[in-house]
């Protein structure tokens, strides 16, 4: 999958629902890229901060660090391009945002000391999903690095980042605060806060013993001036993630629920006219090799074997693997219904690993996988 589909978008979204996990997916693509000779790059949402130490880091940043040649032959993997890899800091990508658009230095950092922005850069709805295409954006005109791969954030619904550059501009465009703006837009709002309103605002910081109205006065003030660079920036993120150079994956695993929000995240790309890649399955379930057995055939075999309490150990052996096989079917069933749906779209397999992949050989076994 990585050979023949991934590998010729220059910008990999890995999405969907929360827990199917899209971070050891996102790494193992970039790793595939990079032994494919690319300079690739993952951007990381994890907070528990997994890949970092998958990686052989201590941690990772706002900016992009190199997983070192020294570590990637400690692994024992042959990599002819590169793995960068760093962590989304939402915070640092939206300071970075409003001193892009900022009229003067003197309203960025208005903006940027105000204790009203420091709440509002992490708390408006989508804003760590908006943050993370804002930092693609960023790594894409940085122009160092020739594939990247984006790990989005989690959410109770994957939808949510598709819309995040729409609420982001929303809330920037929105009433609400263009009625507390100076310049004659905020009408009794604007006399109330702007026009001759010290005495107002001292009795309420009496009342309330905070700055709180007058932050929100100073925080808008400078904001203003500022929508239309936000507006036509949510433009830009829009334009990038529907373009040639991008492809999206949607990752899922293979139980009901995230293979429904799986399916209806595919519908939605393809309506809006988002890149769709292909799906990749995580966690897959093989069918045991052997068929079923009498449960005298094994019992006869471990008591041969000396071992003890051999009924006792072949029932309860048996009982695992008619467990493994009904995993095994459910996973088959919901691989089926994507097929169905899909159409002639790829879908990439990952297996149940014995082991969690927590370092770079484990994340090349999920690469494997995705190659083969």
């Amino acid at each position: 999958m990585i050979d023949t589909d991934l590998s010729q978008r220059r910008i990999l979204v890995c999405c969907g629902a929360g827990g199917v996990g899209k971070t050891t997916v996102s790494a193992a693509i970039a790793l595939g890229l990079a032994k494919l000779g690319y300079r690739a790059a993952v951007v990381t949402i994890d907070p528990a901060r997994r890949l970092a130490s998958a990686l052989g880091m201590a941690d990772l940043g706002d900016e992009p660090r190199l997983v070192t040649r020294d570590r990637i032959a400690e692994a024992g993997l042959n990599v002819p391009g590169e793995l960068w890899a760093l962590q989304l800091d939402a915070k640092a990508t939206f300071d970075r945002l409003v001193a892009r658009h900022a009229p003067t230095d003197e309203d960025r950092d208005r903006i940027l000391e105000n204790r009203i922005y420091g709440h509002l850069s992490g708390a408006v709805a989508g804003a760590q999903e908006y943050m993370a295409v804002e930092r693609l954006h960023e790594l894409v005109e940085d122009g160092r690095f020739e594939r990247i791969v984006l790990d989005t954030p989690p959410s109770e619904n994957a939808l949510d980042f598709l819309e995040a550059p729409e609420r982001i501009t929303r809330f920037i465009e929105g009433r609400a605060l263009r009625l507390l703006l100076p310049g004659g837009r905020g009408g009794v709002a604007r006399r109330a806060l702007h026009f001759g309103s010290g005495a107002v605002l001292s009795v309420l910081e009496r009342l309330t013993g905070t700055q709180l109205l007058r932050d929100i006065s100073e925080f808008l003030a400078a904001f203003d001036g500022m929508y239309e660079g936000f507006s036509a920036r949510a433009g830009e993120v829009r334009t990038l993630l529907r373009s040639p150079d991008t492809g999206f994956v949607v990752v899922s695993a293979p139980r009901p629920e995230p293979t429904h929000e799986a399916l209806a995240l595919i519908e939605r790309l393809r309506a809006d006219d988002y890149p769709f890649e292909g799906v990749v399955l995580n966690r897959m379930h093989g069918t045991p090799p052997s068929g079923p057995q009498p449960p005298g055939v094994l019992r006869d075999a471990l008591a041969a074997a000396g071992l003890p309490e051999p009924d006792d150990l072949a029932a309860r052996a048996l009982a695992t693997l008619d467990e493994l096989r009904a995993l095994a079917r459910r996973d088959a069933r919901a691989r089926d219904a994507l097929t169905e749906s899909l159409g002639a779209a790829p879908i990439g397999q990952i297996p149940e690993l014995a082991d969690e992949p927590v370092d770079l050989h484990g994340l090349s076994r999920v690469t494997a996988a995705l190659r083969s």
